[in-house]
C-alpha cells in the first residue's frame, strides 16, 4: 500500500521535509537527474517560495513511511500555445518500479492540475511508456540554444 501526499507553501513548513524529497529525486533520477541545487530550485519554485506561480510536488510513501516516489510540476503561467504546467521531475525507487508507483504519482499529478502538461523525455527513458499509456503524445521536436 502506498500513500500519496501533495505539497504546498502551507504544508512543507518543515525544512526537512523538503530537503528529503530533493535528496531523494537527486539519488533516483539517476541519469535523467540534474544537479541538486536545480532540483531544489524546482521543488521550491513548484511549493510557491518567493511568490513563484507555484505548481505541485507530490510524494509516495511506503506502509513504512518511506520515501518511493516523488513528481514536480511546475506552472508555466502560459496557456494555449503553451501548456500551463511542466513536468520537471518524476522518479521512483528502483525497488518499486514497474509496480504502478510512477502510475499512481503521475494520475494524482494530472487530476490536481488545472491546464495542459508538457514534459520532456529523453527518447532511451523507460518512463515513456508510462507516459504515452496516460495520453502523453509527441508533439514536437524540441531544440535549444545553449549560451
Amino acid at each position: 500500500m502506498i500513500t500519496l501526499q501533495q505539497y504546498s507553501t502551507e504544508n512543507i513548513t518543515d525544512k526537512n521535509q523538503k530537503d528529503e524529497i530533493i535528496e531523494f529525486l537527486f539519488k533516483h533520477l539517476e541519469q535523467y537527474g540534474d544537479p541538486q541545487a536545480d532540483i531544489h530550485d524546482a521543488v521550491s519554485y513548484a511549493i510557491g517560495e518567493n511568490n513563484k506561480p507555484g505548481g505541485t510536488v507530490i510524494t509516495a510513501k511506503d506502509a513504512d513511511e518511506k520515501l518511493i516516489g516523488a513528481v514536480v510540476i511546475n506552472k508555466t503561467g502560459m496557456g494555449g500555445y503553451i501548456p500551463e504546467n511542466i513536468l520537471v521531475y518524476i522518479a521512483t525507487d528502483k525497488n518499486v518500479r514497474g509496480k504502478g508507483v510512477g502510475k499512481a504519482l503521475m494520475q494524482k499529478a494530472i487530476d490536481s492540475s488545472h491546464g495542459d502538461i508538457a514534459l520532456h523525455c529523453e527518447p532511451e527513458n523507460p518512463a515513456i511508456h508510462l507516459y504515452k499509456k496516460l495520453g502523453f503524445t509527441s508533439k514536437y521536436l524540441e531544440m535549444r540554444l545553449k549560451k
